[in-house]
């Protein structure tokens, strides 16, 4: 009897195995592999389904013209910022109304950077057209910037996702800031700068420009809402390389004063 208890671990029937001491990966193996398997389908499905950059169309009926900019800032600022954006991006919105407050009071307004904004207007985007044209007929009337920073501190209201009918809406921001609304009226109706923004987007497109917002700051393009603090760091780089007399401020200037001039762009 001794025996027997002494053999009882061998009393199994021939080919069972223990389970605890069974070979191979466990239940937690398993596990593992099924959720790294989930979300690399989730990471596929998210490449696959968001927003390209899309080639625009253009229209060849329309005149040619160089790609154009409007400009803020003293014009001999020694550091120029290029930005291409789109009205309608949610990135472009987040530098306009977080960042770009900081920029024009601390580097634009000291005269040590200009900035030149780029129509970008991307086919994902339903109504960005309208607010380009928008924004472009209120140049006509020296408020370019005043109806910039009003289409982007509301984006939420025009926007596709918002309505249908963006032209309402752009037009109270454009009653708002002051413009005769005969001329602004005319001049949607027209489509008057139509060439003008497509010029641009061209522009966009030969520098290969993949996204919204993007940055030429000295020889480096910079996609991306950047924060303060980095958009600074580039712009000190590009400062040290410019001679100590061209880096002092000129003084502040108004950007009332300066808020439509448009200029050719130097897209380096």
């Amino acid at each position: 009897m001794a025996k027997q208890r002494g053999d009882g671990g061998r009393g199994r029937r021939p080919g069972v195995v223990n389970s605890a001491k069974r070979g191979g990966p466990g239940r937690g193996f398993w596990l593992a592999l099924g959720l790294v398997a989930v979300l690399g389908l989730g990471a596929l499905g998210y490449i696959a389904s968001r927003p390209k950059v899309a080639i625009s169309a253009v229209d060849p009926n329309l005149p040619p013209m160089k790609a154009e900019g409007y400009v803020l800032g003293n014009a001999n600022a020694p550091v120029e910022v290029i930005e291409f954006a789109d009205f309608e991006c949610p990135g472009c919105g987040q530098f306009a109304t977080l960042t770009e407050p900081d920029v024009r009071t601390r580097l634009v307004n000291t005269g040590k950077v200009r900035m030149r904004f780029m129509d970008f207007p991307l086919p994902m985007h339903k109504n960005t057209w309208d607010a380009h044209l928008a924004a472009a007929c209120a140049n006509d009337q020296g408020k370019f910037w005043e109806m910039h920073d009003v289409i982007f501190q509301y984006q939420d209201r025009w926007n596709g996702e918002a309505t249908r009918r963006p032209r309402s809406v752009l037009g109270d921001l454009a009653k708002d800031i002051g413009l005769d609304m005969s001329k602004y009226d005319a001049c949607m109706d027209a489509e008057t700068h139509r060439a003008k923004i497509q010029a641009s987007v061209q522009e966009a497109e030969r520098l290969q420009v993949q996204q919204t917002p993007t940055f030429i700051i000295g020889g480096r393009k910079i996609p991306g809402a950047i924060a303060y603090d980095a958009f600074k760091k580039y712009v000190d780089e590009e400062l040290a390389k410019v001679p100590a007399a061209d880096t002092a401020a000129k003084g502040a200037i108004s950007t009332a004063g300066d808020s439509g001039t448009a200029a050719k762009a130097d897209a380096r």
